[in-house]
């Protein structure tokens, strides 16, 4: 799964809350490990981990996505030199694997990882629930962006959706199908951000999780192509997130 999205992980100023509402909304199960920056939760779908959060204060929560590359050194490089930000330098976890935390030219960040197994773990069944299912890049400008990220990992370009006076929502992927879609985004707060959708069993059902757990809605259910439904929405500690799946 080279040059896709492989990890995700959510930074927040209070893992305890943060992983309440996640696994009352997304289903997750839940398990303690340690990084390199302290104790740091696993997210798992069934037995499957899918991704992980940790603690940090004075910094806006939100989920960072991890790209597998096969040299996380040399792509840090490949950023800089296309325009965009080396956030924290190439490092290693150890027994885990390497990487570094980049950021595009406009300014939305993501990670550069190469893990240290020979082989990439399971995943879950595409839009199964607690799968990823979609990732978003709110973009300044997304033909700007699509250009950085195709000659940074070969991305090309699928199904191009006009959305009226948004312009138009461009999918991409790699040369298996889509994985994600980006579109200019005038108003992105704080500024442009990766977004990432989660599967869930029943959108209306999740949707009054999100409510009961101190969470808010921002946009949906909004039905998107293949018959599922997605919504955008905010946890208790200002993380911004979405969810997808069939209505129920």
């Amino acid at each position: 799964m080279a040059n896709d999205f492989v990890w995700f992980e959510l930074v927040t100023t209070d893992t305890k809350a943060a992983g309440d509402f996640y696994k009352a909304v997304v289903g997750w199960s839940s398990e303690m490990s340690s990084g390199p920056a302290g104790p740091y939760t696993i997210f798992k779908a069934g037995e499957i981990p899918v991704g992980g959060m940790l603690e940090m204060q004075g910094v806006p929560p939100g989920w960072l996505g991890y790209v597998g590359v096969d040299d996380v050194d040399a792509y840090a490089k490949k950023v800089e030199a296309a325009g965009g930000v080396v956030h924290k330098p190439p490092q290693d976890i150890p027994d885990v694997g390497r990487f570094a935390v980049v950021a595009d030219p406009q300014g939305a960040m993501f990670i550069v990882f190469k893990g240290s197994l020979s082989e990439a773990p399971p995943r879950p069944a595409p839009m199964s629930p607690g799968s990823l299912g979609w990732s978003e890049l709110h973009a300044a400008d997304w033909e700007k962006a699509f250009a950085f990220y195709a000659s940074l990992f070969g991305w090309v370009k699928y199904d191009a959706m006009p959305m009226g006076e948004m312009g138009v929502y461009q999918t991409f992927g790699g040369p298996d199908g889509a994985f994600g879609g980006m579109f200019s985004n005038h108003q992105p707060a704080p500024g442009p951000y990766w977004l990432y959708y989660f599967g869930v069993e029943g959108v209306d059902s999740a949707i009054e999780r999100v409510k009961t757990q101190g969470g808010e809605v921002l946009m949906g259910p909004i039905e998107v192509p293949g018959g599922a439904f997605a919504v955008n929405a905010k946890d208790p500690q200002g993380g911004l997130f979405a969810f997808l799946g069939p209505r129920g």
